[in-house]
């Protein structure tokens, strides 16, 4: 059985670095370069509006439509879009905490803090 370390570059899996292959195997992390802190806030703060936009939506599959004028595919389009725009809103606007807890978990893997 081969090991990693004495692999040939060929035996790397595809996409990553034989380096970064060596590294995992010794259980180092590649050094990588430091996160702006607010590119990464945005971040944290998309990926709140995403989480919201899922929990909002499960609230609304409950809701039955209006009778003749009501449902259909074109119904549940535009629902999906307006359960995503809730859940932007509700992020810009502080939303409920989950972007401030990723945005330290984020700082916290690059090694700052904050």
């Amino acid at each position: 059985m081969t090991s990693i370390r004495s692999a040939s570059p060929t035996l790397a899996l595809p996409g990553l670095p034989l380096d970064a292959v060596r590294a995992a195997s010794e259980h180092q992390l590649p050094q990588t370069k430091s996160i702006d802190p607010d590119k990464a806030r945005e971040v944290a703060k998309d990926f709140e509006a995403v989480f919201l936009s899922q929990y909002i939506g499960f609230m609304f599959q409950g809701v039955k439509t209006d009778g003749m004028f009501g449902g259909g595919t074109g119904e549940d389009i535009f629902r999906s879009l307006l359960v995503q725009e809730y859940g932007k809103l509700v992020a810009e606007r502080g939303g409920i905490g989950i972007a401030d807890a990723v945005l330290s978990q984020m700082l916290r893997m690059q090694g700052e803090s904050r």
